[in-house]
């Protein structure tokens, strides 16, 4: 599984329809998307999968207003029940050599073991291999049938991967894989991401519905460095994990046996709407061909989260889309984008 960093041929969003995930702030979030489709598409296609052909002309409507390049946007009538594509969406993985290709790696998908609605989301990697006309490699286990979400998992691109002891192998709540031990999802990350070398982290951050995903936490920014969110209200209740995860980073080592240079990154003040925390991280930036889109908050750390990334972002603008809004729906940037891989980067 190459790095995020590296270039992409396409990346996959799907446009917002399920208007239970932001109930009551839904209005502004075909907007949010648009600006979103419009800077990832100033460097590569969006996929935009939509429900039917009205969903396509509403679409369309919204992305003209907004100046997106709808050259760039493959309308993909593949129906959803959610729009957070970096978990149910297809994982590419990379052949290098002679004849380098992508193919799929076909895990499975059940609404982080939580939701009911899933099936429609389970079908997407499916129906994308087949209209990329590229293999898709099932994910089995002792013949069973893989479950993984894309934000449980980030990867140097180099044979190291950061997951969570909390959403992987917690073995009571929001369980995608009952029985999965430490060293099956090791050997899983091997045969179907080439990882040679697993991360385990502890905690993820409060508010996040996933149960641990690694992406609200943690993040390579390249093939030796990881940002680590960092509070430091000694009140708060992310303190403690996050210090704690920086204590495992701290004895860390990468696939290579070399130490990763571990780099703060600010936590905004609690975001909370109708009495739920809502999980806020800058964390959950993605990486394009065109720029690294990072979720901002209305918060004064905004500006140092942006200031961080930009200093270890040199070969692309670091740019900031506003997320008070998506983060209603308990995902931001990362949780609603998947990367596919260029051929030959």
């Amino acid at each position: 599984m190459p790095a995020e960093w590296a270039a992409h041929d396409a990346t996959w969003l799907a446009w917002p329809h399920n208007v239970s995930d932001w109930p009551g702030r839904f209005g502004p979030i075909p907007w949010v998307y648009a600006q979103i489709v419009r800077h990832v598409a100033a460097g590569e296609t969006v996929h935009l999968l939509v429900n039917d052909a009205p969903a396509e002309a509403r679409a369309r409507r919204v992305l003209v207003r907004a100046g997106a390049d709808l050259d760039r946007v493959a309308f993909r009538r593949f129906p959803t029940n959610r729009v957070w594509t970096r978990d149910y969406g297809p994982i590419f993985v990379r052949r290098d050599g002679p004849r380098p290709d992508v193919a799929i790696a076909r895990f499975h998908f059940n609404a982080w073991a939580k939701y009911p609605d899933w099936r429609r989301d389970d079908q997407i990697p499916e129906r994308a291999a087949a209209a990329l006309k590229i293999k898709l490699r099932p994910a089995r286990l002792r013949a069973r049938e893989i479950i993984l979400e894309g934000g449980a998992i980030d990867v140097d691109g180099a044979g190291t991967m950061l997951t969570t002891e909390e959403c992987l192998l917690d073995p009571a709540v929001q369980v995608r894989n009952p029985g999965f031990s430490r060293s099956d999802w090791e050997g899983v990350f091997g045969t179907q991401l080439g990882i040679t070398h697993t991360i385990w982290l502890g905690r993820g951050i409060a508010g996040d519905d996933t149960h641990g995903h690694v992406d609200d936490l943690a993040r390579f920014v390249n093939r030796r460095t990881i940002v680590l969110c960092q509070e430091k209200n000694p009140q708060d209740s992310n303190y403690q994990p996050l210090e704690e995860n920086r204590e495992r980073l701290a004895s860390a080592r990468l696939a290579d046996g070399s130490k990763p240079e571990v780099v703060a990154l600010p936590m905004p003040a609690p975001v909370v709407f109708a009495g739920q925390r809502l999980p806020a991280s800058y964390a959950n930036f993605y990486i394009c061909n065109a720029a690294v889109l990072v979720p901002t908050f209305n918060d004064p750390q905004d500006r140092v989260a942006l200031g961080v990334l930009a200093s270890l972002f040199t070969d692309r603008p670091v740019v900031g889309i506003h997320a008070l809004d998506l983060v209603w729906g308990l995902g931001t940037l990362h949780c609603l984008s998947q990367q596919q891989p260029a051929v030959n980067s």
